[in-house]
């Protein structure tokens, strides 16, 4: 039986930085699984709050594709449209490749991160985290959004790329003015894609070992645009949802006192407080998306061909079919969809980098801060205004001051 008609909910707003959670449960409550949502311009979508209705729709490329060129909406987007970075057409990314093509460049990129060696990674994200710690350990207080997650993770992926280190703070500067979206965003997106094309071919010409250099020695015959997109893609999937974390665990370790031993040396619970926040706080909410190749049901919707589904990861991750006790712990069941599901999912071998890089991030703070406690009431913190991706505006602590390593 179709659901009976609701009226859409926009995509947007104050509620989705102030109280998400809640506003989820209203959601799937008064529409069901399957969400009727209006984007920017009221353009329509399907926002997938249900985990069984997810799994379907990440687990069949055919019926739901990631091909966008089948958007039955293209005809009222405008060019200036603020979506199209994230609701892209026609690009030579990975993200837009569906088929075999789709997985010979999955495995080109999951081949050219697996070869990182596990102990050189962990000594990059150590020696720029002291670094960055060395900036402001001797104050007292500092902000660990702005003065160090938001900083860690491209200068981590810069040098597992291949950038030599003094380019490093440029691209974190280029990567977060993309990140926010305003007035400095296309300079940064620049930056990035000028910055990516001169590594390229300088490992055209001298191989090394790096990401690029075993990306462009894949023989499926890539060429270097579409190299420099997937690299570009890399580079923004792997460094904010990174950060926010990183953010994001550092902040359910200082409010939460279930996670209080962390914070004095109980580094099992650190692990255990970073799979909390992908079930609790993913750091990547929502994605866009998938499109319908023909009509079908989900979730007692009719979807026409060519309608957008937005992939509601948090939403999922809290549907109470399988989180029937929501204030529980959940240990160290990773059944969560933050890394999403099937052939586009996030690939195993980044997985790892990102955990390796947050996990680091977080232990250097309670090595070199230990007496480190939040610097305003935790009801005082701010997230980002984003219905896409969860983060701390900022994340003010205190501290006895020591001095740099």
């Amino acid at each position: 039986m179709t659901a009976a008609p609701t009226a859409p909910v926009p995509l947007g707003g104050p509620r989705f930085q102030t109280e998400p959670a809640q506003l989820y449960r209203e959601m799937r409550r008064e529409h069901g699984a399957v969400t009727p949502v209006l984007l920017d311009g009221d353009v329509p979508a399907w926002l997938i709050l249900g985990y069984r209705e997810l799994h379907q729709v990440t687990g069949d490329p055919v019926l739901f594709s990631r091909d966008s060129d089948l958007w039955n909406q293209w005809d009222r987007i405008p060019a200036d449209w603020p979506l199209l970075p994230m609701i892209g057409r026609r690009q030579p990314s990975i993200l837009y490749t569906v088929g075999e093509r789709h997985r010979e460049r999955a495995a080109m990129i999951s081949d050219a991160l697996e070869a990182v060696d596990p102990s050189a990674l962990r000594g990059y994200a150590e020696r720029f985290a002291d670094e960055l710690i060395d900036a402001i350990c001797s104050e007292g207080e500092a902000d660990l959004v702005t003065d160090y997650a938001m900083l860690l993770p491209v200068r981590v992926l810069a040098r597992l790329y291949g950038f030599p280190d003094e380019q490093g703070p440029g691209l974190v500067a280029a990567l977060n003015d993309m990140v926010d979206g305003r007035e400095r965003a296309i300079a940064g997106q620049t930056h990035l894609s000028t910055s990516m094309a001169r590594l390229v071919a300088d490992r055209q010409a001298y191989a090394a070992d790096d990401v690029v250099s075993r990306m462009l020695a894949n023989t499926s015959g890539f060429g270097d645009d579409e190299i420099i997109q997937d690299l570009m893609v890399m580079m923004a999937a792997g460094h904010q949802p990174t950060a926010d974390w990183i953010g994001n665990s550092l902040h359910l370790m200082l409010t939460d006192e279930r996670f209080a031993a962390s914070l004095f040396g109980g580094r099992n619970s650190v692990a255990d407080a970073m799979n909390e926040v992908l079930w609790e706080d993913a750091p990547t909410q929502n994605v866009a998306g998938r499109w319908a190749s023909r009509d079908t049901q989900l979730g007692g919707r009719r979807i026409r061909a060519g309608d957008l589904l937005l992939l509601g990861l948090q939403g999922a991750n809290s549907d109470p079919q399988v989180r029937t006790d929501g204030s529980a712990l959940t240990g160290g069941n990773s059944a969560h969809f933050s890394f999403g599901h099937g052939e586009h999912r996030c690939p195993f071998p980044a997985q790892e980098v990102a955990e390796v890089v947050a996990r680091t991030a977080i232990e250097v703070v309670l090595d070199r801060l230990p007496d480190i406690d939040l610097a305003v009431p935790a009801e005082a913190l701010t997230r980002r205004p984003s219905p896409w991706l969860r983060g701390l505006a900022e994340l003010p602590v205190r501290f006895t001051p020591v001095p740099a390593l």
